[in-house]
């Protein structure tokens, strides 16, 4: 048998782990708060536990961390991809974004990505497998070391579908809220899918506290599907209807996202169209000048056309935004980083 992941268990999890191993259950709180609040990655490194139970803790179990492989930092702005190996050797990326109201990382929840969508660097080569909660929490907790300062969000928007590793995604969001760890509050997170009508609606029902974007890119099922194929088995308009229902459930409004892609969906006649279908529901637009991928054909709409069509949504009552483009002197994208280390 494998060892226990002591990183992804939550502490009644880890009460029940130390009666096993013939331990009092007080000891279940100090090893949490060793690997959620002071975050050291060895159990060596936990003085107030007996030197015997440390040595049982290495044979039994394991604390699921990250190893850094290689950092670059934006000469333009300060932003910081990170490149990780996980234990088994895939590679995953992270990237610390920093803003005025604090620094958030922008998190990897699978090692590549099955989703297929035509645009994405991180599906060029399929999905390895899925992070486990703990690998999750090991990539925020490492660039917060290196960084020495505090981590104040998270969006899970990195390599994978967050909802294709749904359990384990769930997991990650309550430790890292746990009041005895982190204690980020779930509002500074955000969740990211290309729309997975089925686990929307699963996710309604947890009453979490987050941020739910959901990955648009089109304003109708004809080009969504040419560039996204998951929105064959996720028609836009049950889709839509998802995130209604999620909205109204749990009074969080929902962020669409759009990759602006020159001729592709950044019409005039897009924009209108999309317009109509999001006006009068609790959502936001943020329209996302795409970072070239040169595996992909597709190219970044020109400023100006970016511009008029968030004009377009706002004049008919869709707020909307412009994301900011960060780290586009060390390839922030999803997957480019990762793609070009795989490829040595």
């Amino acid at each position: 048998m494998g060892k226990t992941d002591v990183a992804s268990m939550d502490l009644a999890e880890l009460q029940v782990f130390f009666d096993t191993l013939g331990e009092p259950k007080f000891r279940a709180k100090q090893l949490f708060e060793w690997l959620h609040q002071k975050q050291v990655d060895t159990f060596a490194k936990m003085t107030n536990l007996p030197q015997k139970l440390r040595e049982k803790l290495e044979e039994e179990a394991t604390i699921g961390g990250v190893q850094m492989v290689e950092k670059l930092v934006s000469r333009v702005d300060g932003t910081r991809k990170y490149l990780f190996a996980l234990e088994n050797g895939s590679v995953i990326e992270s990237v610390l974004m920093q803003y005025d109201y604090g620094n958030t990382v922008c998190v990897s929840t699978q090692a590549g990505c099955r989703m297929g969508c035509q645009f994405c660097a991180s599906t060029l080569d399929g999905v390895e497998r899925s992070l486990t909660a703990g690998e999750m929490l090991a990539q925020v907790y490492t660039i917060q070391k290196d960084l020495g300062q505090r981590i104040s969000g998270v969006v899970l928007m990195g390599s994978g579908e967050p909802l294709d590793n749904y359990d384990a995604v769930l997991r990650f969001i309550r430790l890292l809220n746990d009041a005895n760890g982190q204690n980020m509050g779930q509002r500074h997170m955000t969740l990211s899918t290309c729309g997975l009508i089925a686990q929307i609606y699963r996710l309604a029902k947890e009453q979490l506290q987050i941020t739910l974007a959901v990955s648009l890119h089109a304003p109708n099922d004809e080009i969504r599907r040419q560039i996204m194929p998951v929105a064959r088995a996720n028609p836009m308009e049950e889709l839509l209807q998802a995130c209604v229902d999620y909205a109204a459930q749990t009074k969080r409004r929902i962020t669409y996202e759009y990759a602006m892609m020159h001729g592709i969906n950044d019409s005039d006649d897009c924009a209108r169209e999309l317009a109509k279908r999001l006006r009068h529901t609790l959502c936001h637009v943020n329209l996302i000048p795409m970072n070239p991928v040169k595996e992909r054909a597709y190219t970044k709409s020109s400023d100006q056309r970016v511009q008029r069509f968030a004009h377009l949504l706002q004049q008919d009552g869709v707020e909307t935004t412009i994301r900011r483009r960060l780290g586009s002197d060390i390839d922030a994208a999803c997957g480019q980083l990762r793609r070009r280390y795989m490829q040595k």
